[in-house]
């Protein structure tokens, strides 16, 4: 059984999610980038969603989100399902398009985690040997200068999606938002601490590679490989995927959350022996999701302090 987690509106979060056997699905074309951007404007307006980060591999995709309504189970769900549809469609691809394992979700505690993270996602490229510097990358992606401010369009794909449904409109904009940790006039001293920070991060993939003799792929032919081929680089298998982060040298801030991430469950799972022995009034702690959803079970407005 799966650990509880946590679901608080406000909350942003580093997101990824893989694809089946790391097939080369979601390759860097013109027509994959357009329905992921198309298809991520539409579920974002609908769930209310704000994004700040993005970068499409071909084999796994990243978001830095902020789950302004605490909704983000079914915005996870409702995003994922039409990437895959699309996608079985447009690769004319049978069977699943995601990988089995769960979704990872990590919630982004302090300032220091939202500027790591975001350098991290933008960074993938340059780490996977794929181009040298991070803005080179042509798939779906932010570029550091559009953090907070830029727009991403794309008109509605030809594939999957009809276009007499009124959900699916001809043109979807998403405009790109400052993390909440972030001062509504701090946006350029956000955007130059994270361009150091994927400065670092690129320094650091140049001499990795450097070190292990590799050469960079380069953008024009990640964009052209086929997508039914498999990513072949070392990926190790059955890490552990932490619930929250809070960035280097922040021992004190990660004491406190681990603190809370154990009290969280533990007020949960005290709540849910008392549901399971027939008593509905048991209360469950702020940020139960699947009880209140499903089950219509009651949770406290109280935060669990530490």
């Amino acid at each position: 059984m799966s650990q509880p987690r946590e679901i608080a509106a406000g909350a942003t979060y580093l997101i990824t999610r893989r694809v089946l056997r790391r097939h080369l699905l979601l390759r860097p074309d013109a027509a994959m980038t357009q329905l992921l951007v198309y298809t991520l404007a539409v579920s974002t307006r609908r769930f209310g969603i704000e994004v700040h980060a993005l970068c499409a591999m071909s084999t796994h995709l990243h978001l830095v989100v902020t789950d302004t309504m605490g909704v983000l189970p079914r915005f996870l769900q409702f995003f994922h399902r039409i990437v895959a549809l699309g996608t079985k469609v447009l690769r004319t691809w049978e069977g699943p398009v995601w990988d089995h394992e769960a979704t990872s979700v990590v919630r982004l505690l302090t300032r220091a985690a939202v500027v790591e993270k975001i350098a991290y996602v933008l960074a993938n490229p340059v780490a996977a040997g794929l181009v040298r510097h991070a803005h080179e990358w042509p798939g779906a992606k932010v570029d550091v200068d559009k953090l907070g401010c830029g727009v991403l369009r794309a008109t509605r794909p030809a594939v999957y999606l009809d276009p007499k449904n009124p959900q699916w409109p001809e043109e979807a904009t998403l405009t790109l938002a400052l993390p909440p940790a972030i001062e509504p006039d701090g946006g350029d001293s956000f955007r130059c601490e994270v361009a150091a920070e994927l400065g670092r991060q690129e320094t650091q993939a140049h001499a990795d590679a450097e070190r292990q003799g590799l050469n960079v792929l380069g953008a024009e032919r990640a964009s052209k490989v086929s997508p039914y081929e498999r990513a072949t680089s070392f990926e190790a298998l059955g890490e552990r995927n932490p619930t929250f982060a809070v960035g280097r040298g922040q021992g004190d801030a990660w004491r406190v959350a681990a603190a809370a991430v154990r009290a969280f469950r533990a007020s949960y799972r005290a709540a849910l022996e008392r549901w399971r022995g027939g008593i509905r009034s048991a209360v469950f702690p702020s940020g139960t999701w699947w009880m209140r959803t499903f089950h219509g079970a009651s949770v406290t407005d109280v935060v669990l302090a530490v």
